[in-house]
């Protein structure tokens, strides 16, 4: 859960724009309400009494929290008072770091993000319009100099109190992504444990809007993580969503427009710890249940096809394919073999129950053709539901719909039998299968 309690930011990001919001919108800075530090309390409260699996509470924005220090610490300290059993995690541009180091380390934030677009001050001068630090804007070279500086001693400094730290980097066409690699390398050195690469999200009234710059596609997505991945032993991390600075819920589920300030404000809350530790525990031991059941199974040990089908998911979360192809905003991909999985990443995409038509560089595009783009290297689309229209579509690009519901392991090797209606050669169906 993100709670929205940090207004301000201190620096300009040329990709950054906070002044649109609709549902249809999961992009970091875009919120509905900001709250302040007591109702997010209240908030958190009152959330995590109905849903009992929520365990991390983080802030991300809209701004930068630690811009808004004050309304940042009021808010963790009161959930560390009234919720100790929830994790703190914090989100930061990483300007002002090393000023709230001792802060963070009092309150037993345990896992923070950074986010490091360059190391090198020449590639992040076309980031960044500007910095506000010390009561003076700086722009330009030494706007960027100043900002990576902090950003890499602020990277040490909390890996030296044993802190997690999570370096976000988003990936701009022509201007980062032969340089991401670099910066894999240093927060790597520096001890950074995860490393999330994600995509551009060109928005209006932005400077890389005005100069034109694109939004990567999904296969240069993949090509950089898997270049960032060759670096030590850095993990890579493929299952972000870009959630909203107000998001709730699971991966994929964004619940955030259920609970209203006028919702939880006027509610009885029930926060009771022994309930939620006595919940969470049942789900772990079904967790459990799950993994020894698949450690056994003797699909995991067939190594007769290894030939590898990519395969896109519609999900809401909970490890099931349990979403309309229609409601998708994005799609989950897996590589699947007859004895493995393989994830590869979420692309994003515009819900097709929304209508109309989407940008793709100077010109407009149907929903189905941005789809169409963006699984263009998958061979199945597995959904719980779709509608004849689009069905056809796919069909006729050479990606098979099974329409099934059910956990995603288990439909992921039964949808890949599918396979066998594609002819290889031209990779469109030899036969239309049943999608009953």
């Amino acid at each position: 859960m993100h709670v929205a309690v940090a207004p301000k930011c201190n620096i300009s990001c040329n990709f950054c724009s906070r002044k649109f919001d609709c549902a249809n919108e999961s992009r970091p800075g875009v919120v509905s309400e900001l709250i302040t530090p007591d109702e997010a309390v209240k908030k958190v409260l009152f959330v995590a009494s109905g849903m009992k699996q929520l365990s991390v509470i983080g802030i991300a924005g809209p701004g930068d929290p630690l811009a808004n220090p004050e309304r940042t610490f009021a808010t963790f300290k009161g959930i560390a008072e009234h919720a100790s059993d929830l994790r703190l995690c914090l989100s930061t541009n990483g300007l002002t770091l090393l000023d709230h180091i001792d802060q963070i380390k009092a309150l037993n934030i345990d896992h923070v993000t950074i986010t490091i677009n360059a190391v090198d001050p020449e590639i992040g001068k076309e980031i960044y319009s500007w910095i506000y630090y010390k009561r003076k804007r700086y722009k330009g070279l030494e706007a960027a100099q100043i900002l990576i500086d902090r950003q890499l001693r602020g990277l040490e400094a909390l890996v030296a109190l044993g802190i997690l730290v999570k370096v976000n980097s988003v990936l701009i066409p022509d201007i980062n992504a032969d340089h991401l690699k670099k910066v894999a390398e240093v927060i790597t050195a520096k001890g950074a444990f995860i490393h999330n690469v994600m995509p551009l999200i060109v928005t209006p009234d932005t400077v890389f809007m005005k100069n034109g710059i694109r939004n990567p596609t999904a296969l240069e997505l993949q090509n950089v993580q898997e270049n960032c991945q060759d670096v030590g032993h850095l993990k890579i991390m493929k299952h972000c969503h870009q959630c909203r600075a107000d998001a709730i819920g699971l991966l994929g589920e964004d619940r955030s427009a259920e609970f209203t300030k006028e919702r939880f404000l006027n509610s009885e809350i029930d926060y009771n710890v022994q309930a939620r530790a006595a919940y969470q525990d049942q789900v772990e031991q079904k967790m459990k249940r799950r993994r020894e059941g698949k450690e056994r199974s003797p699909a995991l040990e067939k190594e007769t096809d290894m030939s590898i089908v990519r395969i896109a998911v519609t999900t809401r979360g909970e490890g099931r394919v349990n979403l309309h192809f229609g409601h998708a905003k994005d799609f989950l991909i897996f590589d699947v073999t007859e004895a493995t999985i393989k994830f590869i990443g979420v692309r994003k995409v515009q819900s097709y129950c929304v209508g109309g038509k989407v940008n793709c560089g100077s010109e407009k595009i149907s929903i189905l053709d941005e789809t169409k783009a963006i699984l263009s290297d998958c061979q199945i689309l597995l959904s719980s539901g779709m509608g004849a229209v689009p069905q056809k579509y796919m069909c006729e690009q050479g990606i098979i719909p099974v329409i099934k519901s059910g956990e995603i392991e288990d439909l992921l090797y039964e949808s890949r039998k599918y396979y066998h209606y594609m002819n290889p050669e031209t990779n469109h169906p030899i036969e239309e299968p049943s999608f009953s």
